[in-house]
């Protein structure tokens, strides 16, 4: 590992990447501006060659930079954490290998960081497509159902205590909700205002199954946010009202049978009632397996942060 630092700018290098050694340079000035001490950990999520080379190249011109070439594709939460593992400053800043914002406001995180616990980029005022715009709106509109009011998540500009990293684990895709996660542990989150790049204006639309993973991902952050340690709530809502459906179809199919003559036997509705009827009781009893779990593992949850002891 390093010397020990001030700050550590983590850059994964995965599926999107401009020019690094421009973009290094851009970042470094940056840096400097400021009183810290930093160094530069650039992960690459897979086979780069061209990257790889580049940075080489600003190795061998006397550059301070950790290279970390991954295996195979693994995902940027893989790389993140690989990057966070081999750095040494107790504050951490992740930053694009791609033209995002504009490089003289990272300043701003760092001094917005020695009062919160973590900094969230916004990119503002945005600059790029209409339909960039539409999904950034329509992603964090169905955020708001989680209680949080982040604007811009899709911009991997962020600052942190390195505390915030050791105590909340991100995997598969889910780096980009990680202020919610670090939020939902009660650490203070600031989401600040900078300027976007003006080569970040390219129109995006991704592959079908990039927004699967996407919604899947959300689902997930969903769950972990509301219902980690009462699944009950969740399981226990969609089976009390599938068993209630269910049942109320079934007692007008017995009265319609008792008291209207209605035959039942070649009745599909008798069918489908009993079928929800079971499948509420399933989907119930696992949100009661789920509590006996957590309960018989409550000692050995932490859900909380301790901001400050005084004696």
């Amino acid at each position: 590992m390093n010397k020990k630092v001030d700050v550590s700018v983590i850059v994964p290098v995965s599926e999107r990447f401009d020019d690094v050694a421009v973009l290094y340079k851009e970042y470094k000035e940056a840096l400097q501006a400021t009183d810290n001490s930093f160094e530069f950990v650039y992960v690459l999520d897979g086979e780069f060659p061209d990257v790889l080379a580049d940075l080489i190249s600003l190795q061998a011109s006397g550059e301070q930079i950790t290279i970390i070439k991954l295996a195979k594709w693994f995902g940027e939460a893989t790389a993140l954490t690989a990057g966070f593992e081999h750095s040494s400053g107790d504050m951490i800043l992740t930053l694009p290998a791609y033209f995002q914002i504009e490089s003289v406001d990272i300043p701003k995180l760092l001094t917005e960081l020695q009062n919160n616990d973590m900094v969230v980029a916004r990119r503002w005022p945005r600059i790029d497509s209409s339909v960039n715009q539409f999904q950034t709106r329509l992603f964090h509109w169905a955020l708001g159902f989680t209680g949080c009011t982040f604007q811009d998540l899709g911009c991997a500009v962020r600052a942190f205590k390195r505390q915030v990293i050791n105590e909340v684990t991100v995997y598969g895709d889910q780096h980009r909700f990680l202020p919610v996660l670090a939020e939902r542990r009660g650490f203070q989150i600031s989401e600040i205002d900078v300027r976007q790049s003006t080569q970040d204006s390219q129109r995006r639309v991704y592959s079908p199954g990039v927004y699967i993973r996407r919604l899947l991902d959300f689902i997930t952050v969903f769950f972990l946010v509301k219902f980690t340690k009462k699944p009950l709530r969740f399981f226990g809502l969609i089976g009390s009202g599938t068993l209630a459906i269910g049942g109320i179809m079934l007692l007008v199919l017995i009265i319609e049978r008792l008291f209207f003559g209605e035959a039942l036997a070649d009745r599909p509705a008798l069918l489908l009632s009993s079928l929800l009827i079971v499948l509420g009781v399933q989907v119930f009893a696992i949100g009661l397996i789920g509590e006996l779990i957590i309960f018989t593992h409550a000692k050995d949850l932490k859900e909380y942060t301790i901001a400050e002891i005084i004696n």
